[in-house]
């Protein structure tokens, strides 16, 4: 029987792949500013705010502002998945959209730039001229779930409303939709929180259960892939403070809340697949997808770790 890879066979699987992908294998990525880049590294520019002046007199000189510049940098890295079908007949099944080769390869790529949109959102940015001034996430930029007394607590209302209040003190425009991204575990949590108040009670319950993604003004967005904190870092029990206080951190569920305008996915080369035969390994099929992808932090007024306990 002929094991030869036809055209349509490559076409098929490589816009099956770019579908599935683009359909859902990423989570986070449509709630990023989506950006596209030629080399290695992109710069975003950024302009600050300014203040205007009044006026001294009839025929005054004209006042100049001195507007503040800077700029974030954004590198690719390239992301592959291949596997090997032994059996040549087998290659017939790749041309189904639901294909378990695509499928396999779709969850690989989103979850790869759900790591790289988490990664920007809670790590070093890099900016200057060059791009090598590092911009670390400010503590000013986080709080910690606490009871309001003397212990850390999952994720509550206590501190969607403390995370709201620093995105709207730094003039987040409230036309803006924002997001939070949490565990199953924390959203779940919530409803111990809000058992109390029946209205609260009956929004959070219809979120765990996934009738609704929305509550306080936060669309939630369910990931797995967030990551714990690593190391002491203290906060004080009283309102989630990070910096200073008697609480740590340490180990702590690093959930984040954000402006989609605040988090930049720039993607070099978008999601491909190719299909060939590797005479390396007894002619047999292999299934291939690749991407080249990068992300930054935009601006840290716009995104707020939320520590909790996991």
């Amino acid at each position: 029987m002929s094991t030869q890879i036809t055209t349509a066979f490559v076409k098929q699987y490589s816009d099956n792949v770019f579908h599935l992908v683009q359909q859902s294998g990423s989570r986070l990525r449509q709630y990023t500013r989506n950006e596209t880049q030629n080399g290695d590294s992109k710069f975003f520019e950024r302009i600050g705010s300014t203040a205007a002046q009044i006026k001294s007199g009839r025929h005054s000189d004209t006042p100049l502002m001195n507007t503040p510049h800077s700029r974030r940098m954004v590198t690719l890295a390239d992301y592959e998945w291949a596997d090997l079908i032994d059996d040549a007949d087998k290659i017939r099944m790749l041309i189904d959209p639901t294909s378990e080769y695509a499928l396999a390869a779709r969850n690989a790529m989103g979850r790869s730039m759900d790591d790289v949109i988490i990664a920007a959102a809670l790590g070093n940015a890099f900016g200057g001229v060059g791009g090598t001034s590092v911009i670390a996430h400010p503590n000013s930029q986080k709080l910690a779930s606490t009871n309001g007394t003397d212990a850390g607590a999952s994720l509550n209302v206590s501190a969607l409303r403390n995370a709201r209040q620093i995105l709207m003190a730094n003039e987040v425009d409230p036309d803006e939709e924002l997001y939070i991204a949490a565990d199953a575990r924390q959203i779940k949590n919530m409803l111990t929180e809000v058992e109390v108040t029946s209205s609260d009670y009956n929004s959070v319950k219809a979120l765990v259960e996934g009738k609704v993604d929305t509550f306080m003004g936060f669309k939630f967005v369910h990931s797995e892939r967030l990551n714990v904190q690593s190391g002491a870092l203290s906060f004080a029990y009283a309102d989630g403070t990070v910096g200073s206080g008697s609480g740590d951190a340490d180990t702590y569920r690093r959930c984040f809340a954000w402006a989609k305008s605040g988090l930049v996915l720039s993607t070099g080369t978008e999601i491909m697949g190719k299909i060939s035969e590797r005479d390396d390994k007894s002619y047999s099929t292999q299934v291939y997808a690749a991407m080249g992808i990068g992300a930054t932090r935009l601006e840290e007024e716009k995104i707020v770790e939320i520590l909790c306990v996991a």
